[in-house]
């Protein structure tokens, strides 16, 4: 399928990045090979110089990966897209190949504890320094900046208290900076949100996530300009963060199903945001999709629906939130999100718990707050087994 023509989202997700072989087959390829023939000598010469195209090496061109990329790309509206072996390899390749010492980050404070961890101590051995702002503030981010800022990085919605950045005002600050706008769009997926479409520079994400849908493999992407990810294509091809063949052909299997997964999860996230909401024993519901959440009328502006992740608190503090966790008989316990089964989590405890008390407080990660990311089990079956601790409490 030829990439100029203007198809929706959904149908790039099913079609695009398909290059079928002579036997015609109808599914994609998997290419498990570690490396690829040449013809001769000069053609192995020219193929490593770049002089001509082709496969060289699976670390960093392998025909499968390269469906998965540009089947994500074509959904992004990026002109290119760089596959990664997990979401954080996404993050650390953007890094390392667009960022150098003296330079500066702003970054959002609300981000996966993982990713304050690779900043701070990590780029920070590299002589890259980072500022935390607030997501919402706009005036933060415009007063963090110096003159050697290079980057903007947030995740909107953010994890896990599903705050919503104001992506177009941000793109026009950084700009203004002279810096990249990077969008972890995780949460959202390109079904429910464009960043690029908004003004940002960069599009991260965890294909463990939504993109697969079942929690079976890790995997990542980065995308952005062609001359961007050619500076991210050079990091990967010296450093091998790379995505595996089978992990891409899992990928791009979930890629076919994420329309229709994304708005099974929006609904019934939605259903569990109102009925902990009318809980008495749950003290606030962190959910864009709720009309008195701050961020849902940005929300309703940037994306065309709100997400399976949301987050609450309980009435107490550690020991209630754990009882709640404890009681559960259905939903699963683990740190993944954007499965078909639905998870729990205590973001205090997992996610966060790398990170400063001072800097969990700074995000709002609470002692008494739990995050769920919402599967496709009935919903009336979800609730029923989050009642089992709460109506404990």
């Amino acid at each position: 399928m030829a990439d100029t023509k203007d198809y929706q989202t959904e149908t790039w997700a099913i079609r695009g990045g398909i290059d079928r072989s002579e036997q015609g087959e109808h599914s994609e390829l998997m290419y498990l090979t570690s490396s690829y023939l040449f013809e001769d000598a000069a053609q192995a010469a020219e193929r490593f110089s770049g002089e001509e195209e082709g496969n060289v090496y699976s670390r960093y061109t392998n025909p499968t990966v390269k469906a998965f990329e540009e089947r994500l790309a074509l959904m992004e509206g990026a002109e290119s897209c760089v596959a990664t072996s997990s979401g954080m390899a996404a993050i650390l390749s953007t890094c390392m190949a667009l960022l150098q010492s003296g330079d500066h980050i702003v970054c959002s404070r609300d981000v996966f504890g993982s990713t304050t961890m690779l900043l701070n101590k990590f780029m920070a051995k590299m002589g890259v320094s980072t500022t935390y702002v607030g997501l919402t503030d706009l005036d933060a981010w415009k007063s963090a900046c110096q003159e050697n800022t290079k980057l903007f990085f947030l995740e909107s919605p953010s994890n896990p208290l599903c705050e919503v950045a104001d992506i177009p005002a941000l793109a026009e600050i950084a700009k203004s900076a002279g810096a990249w706008l990077a969008v972890d769009n995780c949460f959202a997926t390109p079904i429910l949100q464009k960043p690029l479409e908004l003004g940002a520079d960069i599009i991260i994400h965890s294909a463990t996530k939504y993109i697969d849908g079942q929690g079976r493999c890790l995997g990542g992407a980065v995308l952005g300009s062609k001359e961007q990810m050619a500076e991210v294509v050079g990091f990967l091809r010296s450093c091998g963060p790379c995505m595996s063949p089978f992990n891409a052909w899992v990928f791009l299997k979930g890629l076919e199903t994420l329309g229709v997964r994304v708005r099974a999860h929006c609904e019934n996230a939605t259903a569990l945001a109102e009925w902990l909401q009318a809980h008495p024993k749950v003290e606030q519901v962190f959910y864009a999709g709720l009309i008195d959440h701050p961020a849902h009328q940005l929300a309703s502006q940037q994306m065309s629906g709100y997400g399976g992740v949301l987050s609450f608190r309980v009435r107490g503090g550690r020991d209630e939130a754990w009882k709640v966790i404890n009681s559960t008989e259905l939903l699963s316990l683990t740190a993944n999100l954007g499965d078909a089964k639905t998870t729990i989590v205590h973001p205090a405890t997992t996610t966060h718990g790398r990170i400063s008390d001072e800097e969990r407080a700074a995000a709002g990660i609470t002692e008494n707050l739990i995050r769920v990311a919402v599967g496709l089990e009935h919903i009336e079956d979800i609730k029923a087994d989050l009642s089992l601790g709460l109506d404990r409490l």
